[in-house]
């Protein structure tokens, strides 16, 4: 039996890390334990324990800002240490897990064969030994975690005692037999705080007795199990009743209940995975192996498929209410690292990279959420910190506050003014996608440019205008400190933030204005050695070894600098990436490298950061990722950011270029991708080897673009529904 659209063990999750996952973007579930006692760990996008964080405020410093500007024009390159108001580091508040629901069973007499596994298609987690199983999917249609079991005899309860969890914690149960057999809550209230949650699960039987066991029930003799549970946040006391009343209403009524809510969500999670597929010729064996053993295979093809299958199932599971936090949606653990928030400033962006080309719709519209709901908070930004109007995004946040306040010397963040255009530019290729200009997207983009235009007032002695102060996240210049001038990221992100405003504006003052400030900025700059330096004023040294590449943003995700229109700032950016560093070999640093390079058409740079993230043991067996090698620190980056790197090798767009096969690296021989997205409106199916390479075009839009081959450059005449087949030779 191969296997592509799924993964499996035959072993249980002894750690909550290599426990399967399903999702829809609010609910989360990870599923391990032993057969005698399953566990599944029960998340919810807006469970973020109070911890200051709640309360915080971005520094009232607009009134010091122009000195800030004089001086570090001044040559006072360390005068932006001093733009704080003394506040200590105030993290986000940070996520964590509900609960666990605990399914027990008396140990059984003999050892069964045992599976486990996951199914892509559908988000189901299957459990087999023996003649016992279970089934657990979180529902995209009914917003509930549904579990199955087969039945015999049990103990359930809803289980708050999970690693990291806070002392204090104010924790109260309940279990009550119901008709359908017995509905268990479990409300638990932070310390300190009237903030809490609420954890309904509705236990059906079909058969047997239940009764009371406190803190749960005890099931004996039933034919089968059916669980559905919901998380609620609240502040103060909740009245359950009308919640579990909903849930009982989700209960369909039908002789096989879990079939029918299966089915109502399959229609749902089903259409949204199955519209993009990579198929690398992997041998059929490899294919087979359970996720375990084809993680030490790093140079197998089979590996590749099952990560981009993975990556994109998992990212579509965690998108919904929210885009995907670092951890995705899922945790085991109340302590996640760096609060398992939303770390705008790479992390976040990487993550979401496929969303367009990869035909999921359904993370931008959670991009675009998380962004639109914060918009305010980011107005507050502005005012409070430059005394600007418009908007600045904050370089963390917990999904409640889009607040800037997690800053310190070190991490200056509270001035990186990069960050919406940053943020909002996935929202730009899904409209380039989808051949439409979203409403908001245009507000949002018009208050980006309305902040540039108080902002930038400062200019040098050729004319430019000078961003001051300005960071790269999360670097420093070798010979100078936190705050600078000019960083390359924020040129990039000014230039296109203005340009782009004056697109979604077309034929206003406004739009004039801000194509006539954008003219103003001063070009990047090329160093001593040949390379993009990543701060444009000269005499600011660069420091290579950072994991962060921000600097190299105007060659991805922008289409400012590349191979065709800029091949000398191309070259510049490529020898920056030579120069860099991997400091701390985190996967988010290893796959942005990568993905820069693949724009740059770097085939072999892209294999070998490929090659340290498959060879690093960065991926737990579930195919969920870590932060650092050898399994360190819970983290989606890599999981996530895997098949962007992997679109990005075979097919680029633009509005008007097409590029095929830019950076394939040669242990990729022969595939097909089916379902691509081009931002020019058109779906796209690719199939190569050695010998050729076949592209089947379908647009939606009557348009020429530009075709980008290892054999040169051609137009190509597009009209909208009908097919246009490419045919190249050997790349």
């Amino acid at each position: 039996m191969t296997i592509t659209h799924g993964t499996w063990e035959p072993r249980p999750a002894e750690r909550w890390e290599d426990g399967f996952l399903s999702g829809n973007g609010h609910h989360g579930a990870l599923v391990f334990g032993d057969p005698d006692d399953e566990r599944t760990v029960v998340t919810h996008h807006p469970l973020v324990r109070p911890n200051g964080g709640e309360k915080a405020r971005p520094p009232r410093l607009a009134a010091q800002l122009p000195l800030l500007k004089d001086q570090l024009l001044a040559g006072e390159l360390r005068a932006a240490e001093a733009f704080t108001d003394g506040r200590d580091l105030q993290w986000v508040q940070p996520f964590h897990p509900a609960f666990q629901v605990r399914l027990r069973r008396a140990p059984g007499e003999e050892p069964h064969r045992y599976r486990r596994s996951v199914d892509f298609t559908t988000g189901v987690v299957e459990t087999e030994c023996g003649a016992r199983h279970s089934r657990v999917f979180v529902s995209r249609a009914d917003d509930v975690i549904v579990q199955y079991t087969s039945g015999g005899d049990l103990d359930i309860a809803l289980d708050h005692r999970l690693p990291g969890a806070p002392h204090g914690l104010a924790v109260g149960d309940g279990a009550v037999l119901t008709p359908e057999g017995a509905l268990l809550t479990l409300r638990v209230r932070y310390p300190g705080s009237e903030t809490a949650y609420t954890g309904l699960t509705l236990v059906v039987t079909k058969g047997g007795r239940t009764a009371l066991a406190p803190p749960g029930v005890r099931i004996t003799g039933a034919a089968s199990v059916l669980l559905l549970t919901r998380v609620l946040r609240h502040t103060g006391e909740l009245d359950t009743t009308p919640h579990a009343r909903a849930l009982r209403d989700t209960l369909p009524d039908a002789e096989d209940p879990y079939t029918v809510l299966l089915d109502r969500h399959t229609a749902l999670h089903r259409t949204a995975y199955e519209r993009v597929s990579l198929d690398l010729g992997a041998d059929p064996a490899q294919r087979a192996l359970p996720g375990s053993e084809l993680l030490a295979l790093p140079d197998s093809p089979a590996l590749l498929e099952r990560l981009f299958a993975a990556g994109r199932y998992h990212l579509l599971s965690a998108s919904g209410l929210n885009p995907p936090r670092l951890t995705g949606l899922w945790t085991g653990d109340w302590d996640t690292g760096w609060s398992g928030a939303f770390t705008n400033d790479a992390n976040l962006n990487l993550q979401t990279a496929s969303a367009a080309a990869a035909a999921l719709p359904e993370v931008t519209r959670a991009h675009a959420s998380l962004i639109h709901r914060q918009l305010d908070d980011w107005a507050v930004n502005a005012r409070t910190v430059f005394g600007a109007r418009g908007v600045v995004a904050p370089a963390h946040t917990d999904g409640e506050s889009g607040l800037s306040y997690h800053f310190s010397r070190e991490y200056p963040l509270h001035l990186w003014t990069a960050g919406a255009d940053w943020l909002l530019k996935p929202l730009v290729d899904h409209d380039e996608t989808d051949g439409s200009r979203e409403r908001q997207t245009a507000h949002a983009l018009g208050q980006v440019a309305l902040f540039y235009e108080d902002f930038l007032d400062r200019v040098d002695e050729d004319g430019h205008l000078v961003v001051v102060p300005s960071y790269s996240p999360e670097n420093r210049p070798a010979n100078a400190s936190w705050g600078a001038i000019n960083a390359a990221m924020d040129l990039s992100a000014a230039r296109h933030a203005l340009l782009t405003a004056a697109e979604y504006h077309p034929g206003t003052p406004e739009a004039d204005r801000w194509r006539a400030l954008a003219e103003r900025l001063p070009p990047h700059r090329i160093n001593a050695d040949g390379a993009l330096a990543e701060w444009a004023w000269p005499g600011l040294d660069d420091s290579y070894d950072h994991r962060h590449l921000s600097h190299l943003y105007g060659v991805w995700p922008l289409d400012e600098i590349n191979p065709y229109d800029t091949p000398d700032l191309a070259m510049a950016a490529h020898r920056a990436l030579e120069l860099r560093g991997a400091e701390n070999d985190s996967a988010h640093g290893h796959l942005h490298h990568a993905l820069i390079a693949a724009r740059l058409r770097d085939g072999e740079r892209v294999a070998h950061a490929l090659g340290q993230v498959l060879g690093g043991d960065f991926f737990h067996t579930s195919l969920m990722s870590a932060h650092y090698p050898n399994r360190d620190v819970y983290n989606a980056d890599a999981a996530h950011t895997l098949p962007a790197v992997l679109l990005e090798m075979l097919v680029q767009s633009t509005p008007d270029r097409l590029v095929l096969l830019p950076a394939l690296p040669a242990a990729c021989p022969t595939g097909q991708l089916v379902g691509v997205r081009t931002r020019f409106g058109a779906d796209l199916d690719l199939t190569w080897n050695r010998q050729e390479a076949t592209a089947v075009i379908r647009p939606t839009r009557t348009l020429r673009v530009e075709l980008r081959t290892s054999s040169g450059a051609r137009p190509l005449d597009l009209v909208a529904g009908e097919d246009h087949v490419l045919t190249l030779g050997a790349w």
